[in-house]
């Protein structure tokens, strides 16, 4: 009998923390470790302050490394290295998920000689100063690797660092499970909340922080709300800006037509999406570097507006054909995106119907981790 695949994910936190990676990590973690031959383990830092601890969380066996708290967005963590060192030598290849300065540095000590594959969701983008001391870490890394996985071509082309090492790249999409969207009770979540009979209804979510772009959406609002667009926006999330977002929303006389519906459960966040006619990523910086929020409305049959960011997010939902593509940072582009569908019941249909085909087509979770399995187990059949 030939020996089992031994899989090291790597990533900065794990479930129950939340984040588009760490629901990524959790996803490849529990669906690799599913498959015949493969044995998957996976180490993250701990949340705050405290000492390591092993626990298995629905199947997955985690190492929760000790950390002295998070700094600049990272993990502060001796332990960390210790243990990547440890269990990498026990792996056939190790699977990294950057950004995360500290596993470029755990695995330049780790001594580890075999199969580097680095999962690259976004440049660092925010922390400009701290790349002058991280940037030779992260060509480490990149010279190191066997293979770099994207999301997209648009990750690679938007880069400030892939271009150079554009022929490790392979594209891997991440993908959703349809069965899991439309399976679920269908509910009138938003059109309950309506102020206005036949209104179309936006749809937004995601956190309430500068990338994401809301306050253009509202200023967007604002320039649609002067016209005979009968629209309202209902914005799921919490964070840091949603007094000042409620307070753009007054200031702009459309507080009636705006509704902060803060942090939804996972069952009405789907019902949301479902109920939604028209879903916005209005994200400004390439950040937000693939949206699979555009995926879960896309499943529901909804048209997407996004973001020409040098990103994946234009990948996702393709202008002309499942939505708009609008200018970032453009709030009377998107006004105009809005209008212009929320007036056309055909052309939402349109879209909505080429939005759910491409799911299906391009962003199935088996197919994803599929190929996944083929890239780190070093198949050459994988797409390049």
């Amino acid at each position: 009998m030939s020996r089992k695949l031994r899989i090291l994910e790597v990533n900065k936190a794990y479930y129950p923390h939340t984040g588009g990676i760490e629901t990524l990590v959790r996803q490849y973690s529990e669906e690799l470790g599913d498959i015949d031959g493969v044995s998957v383990k996976t180490l993250v830092c701990r949340d705050g302050r405290g000492r390591t601890y092993r626990e298995d969380v629905n199947g997955v066996e985690l190492t929760r490394a000790g950390s002295f708290g998070t700094y600049f967005s990272c993990p502060v963590s001796l332990s960390f290295i210790r243990l990547f060192r440890k269990m990498a030598k026990k792996a056939d290849v190790v699977h990294i998920h950057v950004p995360f300065p500290l596993a470029d540095f755990a695995l330049m000590l780790s001594g580890f000689k075999g199969r580097v594959v680095v999962s690259w969701h976004s440049d660092v983008v925010k922390q400009k100063k701290l790349m002058m001391f991280y940037k030779p870490f992260l060509r480490y890394l990149l010279k190191r690797a066997d293979t770099v996985v994207t999301a997209t071509e648009g990750h690679v082309k938007g880069s400030d660092y892939l271009p150079e090492f554009a022929e490790k790249c392979v594209t891997v999409p991440y993908g959703i499970e349809p069965e899991q969207y439309l399976s679920i009770e269908r509910a009138p979540v938003l059109t309950d909340k309506c102020t206005e009979k036949g209104c179309i209804k936006l749809f937004f979510t995601g956190r309430l922080v500068y990338y994401k772009g809301v306050e253009v959406l509202l200023r967007a609002m604002g320039y649609a709300s002067r016209t005979d667009c009968k629209c309202e926006l209902f914005i799921a999330g919490e964070g840091e800006l949603r007094e000042k977002l409620e307070n753009m929303a007054e200031r702009y006389g459309i507080a009636d037509k705006v509704h902060f519906l803060g942090f939804l459960p996972d069952e009405q966040l789907k019902q949301a999406y479902a109920d939604c006619d028209i879903f916005i990523l209005p994200s400004v910086v390439k950040s937000e570097a693939f949206g699979i929020v555009q995926l879960e409305a896309m499943i529901y049959g909804k048209p997407v507006i996004n973001t020409d960011l040098p990103s994946g997010v234009p990948y996702v939902s393709l202008h002309g054909k499942t939505g708009f593509t609008v200018r970032p940072d453009d709030p009377k582009h998107l006004a105009s995106a809005i209008i212009r569908l929320a007036n056309d019941g055909s052309l939402r249909e349109r879209f909505g119907n080429a939005a759910k085909q491409r799911v299906l087509d391009e962003f199935n979770e088996k197919d994803v981790i599929k190929k996944l399995y083929d890239v780190l187990s070093d198949e050459r059949s994988a797409d390049k």
